[in-house]
């Protein structure tokens, strides 16, 4: 029987619902092989194979969450006020980041989101792949290859390879309802799914899934400590007295931190026909995700965020908190003929098409460098201004897209199976600019402040970008691959791949991979693989450039409130970059090593044990936020450009990643049901072995430790987990299923102004299921049911402190609005989710 949780270690066809009786059996291919028909088994490398129902029982209703509740080695961390992160979370496996993981759809690259991590998140300085844009009722099942396979499919594997198959159902469909909140009261969340399967008269099927999603905000914000007006003053211990009466009626809960409010539509069609002599396939994907975040609240109070007008009162008297707000629109569609012919080899060629865009507005905000033009420049009267003022605007779009044409040709010759093939790729990367309200700085001129007072430009909580940033940028790849496998006994498999990939820009990359899989007994086998891989250089990497302001300690004041700079994001070919000597990006490059076993302890208990090492030579990182005083030559640049500190691109780390994942599988029977019992676990541990600055560059001189900061270090070694454990049993008996899963998140430590470790949790999810009839089915279910939170924050927090009013009664007392960490939590930290559902199937 196989695991509900985790359908490792058994036949990919065993994998996957029985095929109906007139159809004919699938020759199916997983990730990792060009060989169909493949076992799990058999292969040299570790593949895991998720069912539809084994995602179904996680009671997740975004694949990002669907994935992490059931395979320890992915991680999809939880982040608050960090711009478009907020919407679009990083995805990672095996501790490494986003862009180093390569995303498959039926076999087909997928396309990253245009999105690039830019703020201070798990996955800072890279690009990676929306998980959450195809509808889980939508899958098949997911393959998870758990080792490098940059040889066999090209730049980004180098974690490793997920690969999403669609349903392929002819007939029949079903219709899904699951609503559900957490034990606070917010996040509700509502998710209807609508799938029907058609035939194509006798030689093909139509598939098609319909996803409508609402995701409500959560807030877990502790209460603002510090001043919203001016005036307060300095009481004894550090108290603050209110100097302005407002002071003790404003509002203390002006933060949102949590998940963001997102809405999203999807529509997935996958399509197959019999024609000829093969078969003429292809497959559509389309969402639309509407997603609302806050960023930092603007009090009254001596903020140039919030401008003081000739009345000496702000703009927005009682403060205010920007929203940002995301439209993601994800499109891809697939069209390809595969062909056998009577020698057992095969041709197909395919043509995929993939497109991410993210176009944002700010809303409830300011620009408060136009309300202090105003101020200077007319003669409207403050209440006026504010009248006035605009509280929205387009900030920028980006878009990024993929256009590939496949050709791969297989042939079985006795014991040799061989694969050949050639990609042509377009990639095209833009930014579009936003509105001028958004970026504009209406009181300055050339760096030089027109008036009395000088205040911020651009839209305050996310500023927008202008015409000189705009972009508009294609790279062409072409790549060749060639792949044998062969069994030299019964007993054992070798396989070797070797690719050339020719990149626009920096060139080409050849790339190698062997593994073998030993049979040493019936029910013992080892296996092993040894590759080289690489990563090209994102066009978003490449390409980005903006100037926004972010939030930093002060460092002259750490445990102070987190201070405005106005950084700015340069890319490697622009004026400022080739005026310091930053040279152009090139390729990272890594080699993987794996062994592993595969143990059949008994016919119901199954066990794999796979140790693996990743190294990483030229890793692709973001600088520091470098200010003032390191270099003169950097200096002019950073004053001529207008900002106060500037990031970079680099070709600036060597990391080394060593792990170990372990899965187990036991089937038997109890009490006249069915238990299936998995037990999975991921230990890795990833270290930065050398950091280095840019040599002939204005950065030469400068320390690499202050290029790269202990922060950027921490986030590539220990902001995810050091090791995730999950235990997982489902029972079923007559009309009854049970799921029960316990999640085990280990230690992560992160850096922000100072450190802290958060201790290991263990979250309890638990679902019932209830089969009414043949039709219908109910379901009961909670996730983190015990209400389970990390650590309390106690580090990089902000509007913290005491305030006190004229006679000493206590206003407020706060350790700051971030109770959780903003930065990192892996699990979140929104406590207990319950819900219910109800499915049909027609």
């Amino acid at each position: 029987m196989i695991p509900a949780l985790l359908a490792t270690n058994t036949t990919v066809q065993a994998a996957d619902e029985q095929p109906k009786a007139e159809k004919k059996p699938e020759a199916i291919t997983v990730v990792g092989s060009r060989v169909a028909g493949r076992s799990a088994d058999d292969l040299p490398v570790p593949v895991d194979i998720l069912s539809k129902e084994a995602l179904q029982n996680t009671g997740q209703i975004e694949v990002g969450r669907m994935l992490q509740a059931i395979a320890p080695s992915f991680n999809f961390s939880t982040s608050a006020i960090s711009d478009g992160t907020d919407a679009l979370r990083p995805a990672t496996l095996r501790g490494l980041g986003p862009d180093q993981t390569l995303v498959l759809i039926n076999g087909k690259r997928r396309h990253q989101a245009s999105l690039i991590h830019i703020n201070t998140s798990v996955g800072r300085g890279t690009a990676g792949t929306d998980m959450n844009a195809i509808p889980a009722a939508a899958i098949k099942r997911i393959e998870v290859l758990r080792d490098g396979a940059a040889a066999q499919y090209g730049s980004d594997a180098i974690a490793g390879v997920i690969n999403i198959v669609l349903n392929d159902e002819e007939d029949g469909g079903k219709v899904g309802l699951q609503y559900g909140q957490y034990s606070e009261g917010d996040g509700e969340s509502t998710n209807l799914d609508v799938a029907k399967g058609f035939a194509l008269g006798d030689s093909g099927y139509l598939n098609t899934t319909l996803n409508i999603r609402d995701r409500g905000t959560t807030n877990r914000a502790g209460l603002h400590g510090s001043c919203q007006f001016s005036g307060c003053t300095d009481g004894a211990n550090g108290v603050k007295v209110a100097g302005d009466p407002r002071e003790a009626t404003a509002t203390r809960e002006t933060f949102r931190i949590g998940d963001a409010d997102s809405r999203q539509f999807a529509l997935t069609v996958n399509t197959a026909y019999e024609l000829g002599a093969g078969e003429l396939y292809g497959f559509i994907t389309y969402s639309k995700r509407d997603n609302e975040s806050a960023a930092f609240f603007r009090h009254n109070a001596n903020n140039g965020g919030n401008a003081p007008l000739q009345d000496g009162d702000a703009t927005i008297p009682a403060g205010f908190l920007p929203k940002i707000n995301s439209d993601i629109n994800d499109i891809s569609y697939n069209f390809g003929y595969s062909t056998e012919f009577d020698n057992d080899s095969s041709l197909d060629i395919s043509y995929t098409y993939g497109q991410n865009k993210i176009d944002y507005v700010t809303s409830d905000t300011i620009n408060s460098s136009y309300a202090n033009s105003l101020r200077y420049t007319t003669d409207l009267s403050a209440d006026e201004i504010r009248a006035s003022v605009p509280r929205e605007a387009a900030a920028y779009g980006l878009e990024l897209a993929l256009r590939t044409i496949n050709l791969d040709y297989t042939a079985s010759y006795d014991a040799l199976e061989l694969a050949i093939g050639a990609e042509l790729r377009t990639d095209w990367y833009a930014v579009t600019a936003g509105e001028e309200y958004s970026y504009r700085d209406y009181d300055t001129v050339e760096g030089q402040s027109l008036y009395a007072t000088d205040r911020s430009a651009g839209t305050q909580g996310f500023g927008g970008i202008g015409p000189v940033s705009e972009v508009d940028e294609t790279r062409d790849v072409t790549s060749f691959y060639v792949d044998m496998e062969t069994e030299l006994s019964d007993d054992f498999i070798i396989s070797g791949a070797v690719r050339y990939d020719d990149y626009e820009g920096f060139g080409d990359s050849t790339n190698f991979k062997v593994a073998a899989n030993w049979s040493v007994t019936d029910n013992f086998s080892l296996r092993s693989a040894m590759s080289s891989g690489f990563r090209a250089p994102s066009m978003q990497q490449l390409y980005f450039n903006n100037i926004s302001t972010q939030f930093i300690n002060d460092p002259a004041n750490p445990d102070g409130d987190q201070i405005a700079v106005q950084v700015g994001t340069f890319r490697n070919d622009s004026n400022l970059a080739k005026s310091i000597g930053i040279p152009e990006l090139k390729e990272e490059e890594s080699t993987n090593f794996s062994l592993g076993a595969v143990v059949a302890v008994t016919d119901d208990v199954n066990l794999t044990i796979d140790y693996y090492t990743i190294d990483i030579d030229d890793r692709i990182v973001i600088s520091n936020k470098l200010g003032y005083g390191l270099s003169d030559t950097l200096d002019s640049a950073l004053t001529a450009a207008g900002a106060g500190a500037g990031q970079f691109f680099l070709n600036g780390a060597d990391t080394e990643t060593k792990g170990l994942d372990i899965i187990a599988t036991w089937n038997t029977e109890v009490a006249d049901g069915d238990l299936n019992l998995t037990f999975a676990a991921n230990f890795t541990d990833t270290e930065v072995a050398k950091v280095f600055a840019p040599a002939n560059s204005a950065l030469g001189d400068v320390d690499p430790s202050d290029i790269f900061s202990e922060q950027d270090i921490s986030i590539i070694e220990e902001w995810q987990p050091k090791d995730r454990i999950s235990v997982t049993g489902l029972y079923t008996i007559e009309d009854w299923s049970i799921n029960l899963a316990f999640n085990r998140y280990g230690e992560y430590t992160v850096t922000d102004g100072g450190r802290q470790t958060y201790g290991a949790e263990i979250l309890t999810d638990l679902r019932v299921k209830y089969q009414i009839n043949d039709n219908m089915s109910v379901n009961i279910g909670g996730n983190n049911i015990f209400d389970v939170y990390p650590d309390k924050n106690t580090i990089g927090n902000s509007r913290t402190g005491t305030i006190v009013d004229a006679s000493g009664n206590q206003i407020v007392s706060s350790p700051g609005v971030f109770t959780y960490s903003r930065r990192s939590a892996p699990f979140g930290f929104n406590g207990a989710y319950y819900y219910a559902g109800l499915e049909y199937s027609f």
